[in-house]
């Protein structure tokens, strides 16, 4: 065992472990610049977060979001964001994924156009998963990544020709306890971005961003003013490296019902950085729900059956689209979870189908491209988007969606179509229960009847089951008509850990961590008040410290 120390600047401590190649990222200077992030933000990311809780009240006391009329003249000016680089304007289709070895060498392997490196969503963020996550991470921006399989006997290295790299920080809500800045937990978000960009800015800009970059992928916005922090990150950030404002670029995930009221905000707080907004679906219909757990008038149909077709999700995806083109950027469309099914090409010639559907939608609407969750999808993708874009590298000047100005808050707030069914019930206990044990376990990504979760959908499981129970829905649509209650609900959590028992194999289930993932899901559902959200809770399951092997102060 490796008892060495990192060498670290005043203020900072390191309680995760060490390990040699993890120095070579958490290196004084680096952690330093991290901890003048820290400093510089934490009263404003404070501030936005307590903003957040103020917006939730209000949500909770039956107001609606909506337009912020103060900010109507940034909607109606027309102004354009910066040019989008040239090494950013071609993203027809993007594959997103972990950080993990061989998934970054695959993914920026697999022929699309952008690999979206991911800190957040699909990532377990254990001290191992992050720190080993930047160690690839900067091999990849070098070029010198590899990966011998020892299972396969093969070596994973990179071809001439790969994706563009953009990284997704975590959320602002997400602390890293395992670095102290001051004797607090640091800001996950800053020390992502921080150590990545510290490392990576000049190889980047010199190898894959044609002298712009590094570029970044920003989650679970709520207002402009946090785009606002992240502006300042960025301008911060530029002058530490002594690099041209507007270098750094980033795409802001549309994915909480309050943020589609403010595109307009959030794009003219970046317009330096950004480079476009994308339909972050699942978490949108996460945060639909969340929005409006207390309004027992908008509960949401199985969560199947909210798709892009329902009223309020296409309304979404048109305006995002027409805000977009109109200031001068990028509207990236949504995920395609599914997975190829190797044992049934029946069945995965179906689900291709319904993948190029989904696509050929986006790509009409005018989305300039979309994402993928596996490099099996790419080609399917890379086709609809190639068939109906010809040799452009995007719609930005070709589709205006001029229609879609006359979108009211109605439009993007209608109610949901649909039934609730018992099967419902199930599936959110089965895949919520499923996903966190293979979160406490370190995965992020997981594989469930043919679809890639990401927490996503175990926060959508988990936030329907919980309105559910606290307004006693009727299960309308199987004609069993019985109503959800706690009594229902343990039985169907104890059904389907059978049921997960038997589809994984006793020894599996008794080796993971089914049944402490079961108490937090069943907690979490049965609560009195909904949490904000499921992994800031179950955070502190996978926390590791290691306080003994410490830290080395350094005189600055």
């Amino acid at each position: 065992m490796d008892l060495g120390t990192y060498e670290v600047p005043e203020g900072v401590d390191i309680l995760g472990r060490y390990d040699a190649e993890f120095a070579k990222i958490l290196t004084k200077d680096a952690l330093k610049f991290v901890a003048e992030l820290q400093r510089e933000f934490r009263s404003d990311i404070k501030h936005a977060l307590e903003s957040r809780r103020e917006a939730k009240k209000k949500y909770n006391e039956g107001t609606l979001p909506g337009f912020d009329p103060a900010t109507s003249h940034i909607r109606d000016q027309e102004w354009l964001c910066a040019p989008v680089p040239p090494a950013a304007a071609d993203r027809k289709v993007e594959i997103t994924g972990p950080v993990d070895r061989k998934m970054v060498i695959n993914a920026l392997n697999s022929a699309a156009k952008v690999f979206m490196a991911d800190l957040e969503d699909a990532l377990s963020p254990t001290w191992e998963n992050l720190i080993s996550g930047q160690v690839n991470l900067k091999d990849a921006v070098d070029g010198t990544i590899s990966f011998h399989d020892k299972v396969r006997n093969r070596v994973y290295k990179l071809n001439d020709q790969t994706a563009k790299l953009f990284v997704r920080p975590r959320g602002w809500h997400l602390p890293e306890a395992h670095i102290l800045i001051d004797g607090e937990p640091a800001t996950g978000c800053l020390v992502d971005f921080g150590l990545y960009f510290y490392h990576n800015h000049s190889a980047f800009r010199r190898t894959q961003g044609a002298g712009f970059g590094p570029f970044f992928y920003l989650p679970k916005m709520e207002h402009s003013r946090e785009a606002k922090i992240w502006n300042s990150v960025f301008e911060k950030a530029e002058d530490v490296a002594g690099i041209e404002r507007g270098s750094i670029r980033a795409t802001v995930l549309i994915e909480t019902l309050p943020a589609v009221f403010q595109m307009d905000e959030i794009l003219y707080e970046l317009k330096e950085h950004s480079v476009g907004l994308n339909c972050g679906r699942w978490d949108y219909i996460f945060s639909y729900v969340k929005t409006f757990q207390t309004h027992p008038d908008r509960l949401l149909p199985d969560r199947v059956q909210v798709g892009m077709t329902q009223h309020f999700m296409k309304s979404y995806s048109d305006l995002l689209i027409r805000t977009c083109h109109r200031r001068g950027v990028h509207a990236m469309g949504g995920m395609a979870a599914q997975i190829p099914i190797k044992d049934d090409p029946v069945a995965n010639e179906a689900a291709l189908e319904l993948v190029r559907k989904d696509k050929l939608r986006e790509v009409k609407a005018g989305h300039d491209g979309t994402w993928a969750a596996h490099p099996g999808l790419i080609p399917s993708c890379m086709e609809v988007f190639n068939n109906n874009m010809g040799n452009a590298p995007n719609q930005i000047d070709t589709v205006k969606r001029d229609d879609a100005a006359n979108l009211t808050e109605q439009d993007l707030l209608q109610i949901p179509t649909g039934t609730r069914t018992m099967e419902g019930l199930r599936l959110n206990t089965r895949v919520g229960i499923q996903y966190l044990a293979a979160w406490l376990s370190g995965s992020g990504c997981v594989p469930l009847y043919n679809l890639m979760e990401d927490a996503a959908t175990a926060e959508i499981s988990r936030v329907q089951n919980w309105q559910w129970l606290k307004y006693g829905v009727e299960l309308d649509g199987d004609g069993l008509g019985e109503k959800v209650n706690k009594d229902l609900f343990h039985r169907v959590v104890e059904e389907e850990m059978a049921r997960i028992e038997k589809e994984v194999g006793t020894e599996k289930f008794e080796k993971g961590m089914y049944k402490e993932a079961c108490k937090i899901f069943t907690r979490q559902c049965t609560s009195l008040t909904l949490d904000d959200f499921l992994t800031l809770d179950a955070y502190n399951y996978i926390v590791v410290h290691h306080p003994k092997e410490g830290t080395v102060k350094a005189s600055n």
